[in-house]
């Protein structure tokens, strides 16, 4: 009886033990992949904030927890089982509808710069000082698209990370993965929409008054040196999943160029300033060929004319 109790207990001890050693392993891996997607999460991070900067500040919290939602459903329920079943079974598509969404990322680039310059800066001040819920739900709709396109970067470079591994495994550390990240970059994002509003709160309480005001003076800077920063993220990550989705396709010309100018200064920092410069310039092109077309087909699509009934009752009123 004794001898089957001390068998049982070195099972169990076994079975704790190689327990540990996978959570060390889920652990020790989850730290590698996010790593490994860095460069997509800063931009993540860059990004989402251009989204509430119009925002007032009692709608700033509740619009970024809306795009966390979000940023979670993107990760966990529509990337994590879609990157996982198409790694599985077919993981050519992956590219494809990768470079789908490179494509959106650089024409909401392109388009940004687009309006920066076209739009009149007085109706869109006016338009900022006036929104309504619908506005609001227009641009949390349209930062949980991108976030979905970044996501979906993000997951594929943690995917790739870990493609030797089981399937559950896999399943386990990108949803980690996707969990961690979401809260790290969303968290920051809140943080710093919100820096004016804690200098606000030291100015009144008398407590570091100086530090106060630079953080009130100093943030509409700062969130606009961020929101340029999003908008070459944009297009710098665009660009990248264009060229290299271009190259596995047989089209290499773009991708073997900046690599030889990477090649040419020797690698290091100064060859991941021509890469990232190369896939920016790739993707602002790409993204105003995307405007272009879409400018095209809006002015042959022939406008809808009011109807007889509308006509006669406007004229009526």
């Amino acid at each position: 009886m004794a001898g089957g109790l001390l068998a049982l207990l070195d099972d169990v001890a076994l079975i704790a033990k190689k327990a540990a050693a996978t959570m060390d392993d889920v652990a020790a891996l989850t730290a590698k992949t996010s790593a490994k997607a860095a460069g997509v999460v800063i931009d993540d991070a860059a990004v989402t904030p251009q989204y509430v900067a119009d925002a007032s500040p009692a709608r700033e919290l509740p619009m970024i927890w809306r795009i966390t939602k979000g940023s979670f459903f993107n990760k966990l329920i529509i990337i994590l089982p879609i990157a996982l079943l198409l790694s599985e079974y077919a993981p050519w598509a992956l590219t494809p509808i990768l470079m789908l969404g490179g494509t959106y990322l650089c024409y909401e680039g392109a388009h940004k710069i687009y309006e920066k310059f076209a739009r009149d800066e007085h109706e869109a001040e006016e338009q900022a000082q006036n929104k309504t819920p619908e506005d609001e739900d227009t641009l949390v709709r349209s930062a949980i698209t991108t976030d979905l396109i970044l996501s979906a970067e993000i997951m594929v470079i943690s995917l790739n990370e870990i493609a030797d591994q089981t399937f559950w495994m896999r399943a386990l550390i990108l949803a980690l993965v996707g969990i961690g990240i979401t809260i790290a970059v969303y968290g920051a994002v809140a943080l710093l929409v919100k820096m004016d509003d804690i200098g606000l709160h030291m100015i009144e309480r008398g407590r570091t008054p100086k530090l106060g005001t630079a953080l009130v003076k100093g943030m509409p800077v700062v969130l606009n040196i961020i929101g340029v920063i999003g908008t070459i993220a944009m297009l710098w990550v665009g660009g990248h999943i264009m060229i290299v989705g271009f190259e596995e396709f047989g089209w290499t010309w773009p991708y073997d160029t900046i690599h030889s100018l990477e090649t040419a200064v020797g690698g290091g920092f100064l060859g991941w300033l021509l890469n990232t410069a190369g896939s920016f310039v790739a993707g602002l092109i790409w993204g105003f060929i995307i405007v272009g077309i879409l400018a095209l087909i809006k002015a042959l699509t022939p406008k809808s004319k009011p109807s007889s009934t509308s006509s006669a009752a406007s004229a009526a009123s």
